[in-house]
């Protein structure tokens, strides 16, 4: 059943133009927070009109080719690295600096190199197919890719085998991420940090709030309602909705179902907003007063806001993803590389990072080193998520080749009104 929204907000209101240890500590990390805020490692995902072309080229194939070969590793003589990610989804200080990046730099010896380089999964990927492909260098020793993504670059044999002698903290990684159907055992990939997909809203012009995504679809919420770009958290999040386990073997049938469902809503005009990048200014200009968004993005405009925003997993649940380390066929500094995950999976250098944006750590005690940052973080569930929340989330399963090419034109074709 649907939740009761009380008074309705004014539809007729002209819309807004659409366009982040101790106390003084944890005062600049808000304020830190507040300014990343429009370059969130989830806003910058590109928005419904960019990017499409390149989805479609990177899902079709033009064949098996043999896989390349790992090259020779060199890290014994080059401590140097370069690391490829997401944009405010490090720890930074006021002066740009990275204070973990420097303490593994003064821990080991080795240099780094970061790089805010991937916006997209699938524009990232379009930049660097070909040198993959061929085992070449790619400019990164390792990226930070999801896990979608991941599990296409580990059965294609574009990703080097991690040598776990070299990750003896790789043993606090939580359990429940351990063994994923693409990468058993964790042998080619390891997890940076998560978040879930869920529903948001604006709780001053919404205060009865709501519970589920049905509740989206509420006539009084028309014209005001935003969704992601990304396939698998909103399609995900609504065939959840439709009794569908994203996790399971589910089939095109029941793609399908919530495509056509998504299909109306935008036809209805109930969905104005389909949107990556923009996503975030939609919600602050009121444009947008409900959403399926993303976790960690609103405990950081609520950073700036005064927690004006609601994240939840509808009573349906939601979708739980990992953004993940991986080396490329063509790095010469693996065993650096592989310094560079031991030293995150620090519980301690874990939790200054999940201090910093806010979304799901991997790492095991991690939650008990936030006591002394930040002891309301530690509470947070969806920094620290327990069993029961978790039970609430679903992993969107990994998809063939031909899924991939097949479901996502169909996404595509939502979104481009075909």
């Amino acid at each position: 059943m649907s939740a009761e929204f009380g008074d309705p907000p004014d539809m007729n209101a002209p819309l807004p133009r659409d366009p982040m240890i101790q106390q003084a500590i944890a005062y600049a990390r808000s304020m830190q927070r507040a300014k990343q805020i429009a370059l969130s490692r989830r806003s910058v995902l590109a928005g419904a009109g960019m990017g499409l072309g390149a989805l479609a080229l990177a899902a079709c194939s033009t064949g098996p080719r043999p896989a390349p070969l790992a090259a020779v590793d060199s890290s014994a003589s080059d401590k140097s690295l370069v690391w490829d990610n997401w944009p405010a989804y490090i720890d930074e200080d006021d002066d740009g600096n990275y204070p973990t990046v420097i303490g593994f730099e003064e821990q080991t010896g080795i240099s780094v190199t970061y790089n805010v380089a991937v916006d997209d999964n699938n524009t990232y990927y379009g930049k660097v197919k070909d040198q993959l492909a061929l085992g070449q260098d790619i400019g990164a020793d390792t990226v930070c890719l999801t896990e979608w993504m991941v599990s296409r670059l580990v059965r294609k044999g574009y990703v080097q085998e991690l040598d776990a002698s070299n990750i003896p903290n790789k043993k606090n990684m939580l359990p429940s991420l351990a063994n994923p159907d693409f990468d058993p055992g964790r042998t080619h990939s390891l997890p940076w940090q998560g978040g879930f997909a869920g529903i948001c809203w604006n709780k001053e012009r919404l205060p009865k709030g709501l519970r589920s995504v049905e509740d989206l679809w509420n006539p009084e919420l028309k014209g005001r309602v935003g969704v992601l770009s990304e396939m698998r958290d909103t399609i995900g999040v609504i065939m959840q909705s439709q009794g569908t386990d994203v996790s399971s073997d589910w089939g095109e049938a029941q793609f399908m179902d919530a495509v056509d469902l998504f299909r109306k809503q935008v036809d209805d005009g109930q969905v104005r907003n389909i949107k990556g990048n923009a996503y975030l200014n939609d919600l602050q200009n009121e444009d947008t007063l409900a959403a399926i968004c993303w976790s960690g993005d609103i405990t950081l405009i609520n950073a700036e806001a005064g927690d004006k925003w609601e994240f939840i997993l509808p009573d349906s649940g939601g979708t739980l993803w990992n953004d993940t380390f991986v080396v490329p066929m063509g790095s010469t500094r693996k065993a650096n590389a592989e310094a560079l995950m031991n030293y995150y999976y620090e519980p301690e250098v874990a939790a200054e990072v999940a201090a910093w944006v806010n979304y799901i750590t991997p790492v095991v005690g991690a939650r008990e080193a936030m006591e002394s940052i930040d002891p309301e973080l530690a509470d947070n569930q969806l920094i620290f998520p327990d069993e029961k929340t978790l039970e609430r989330a679903h992993v969107f399963r990994t998809l063939t080749a031909e899924e991939e090419k097949t479901l996502g034109t169909e996404f595509q074709k939502v979104l481009l009104g075909i």
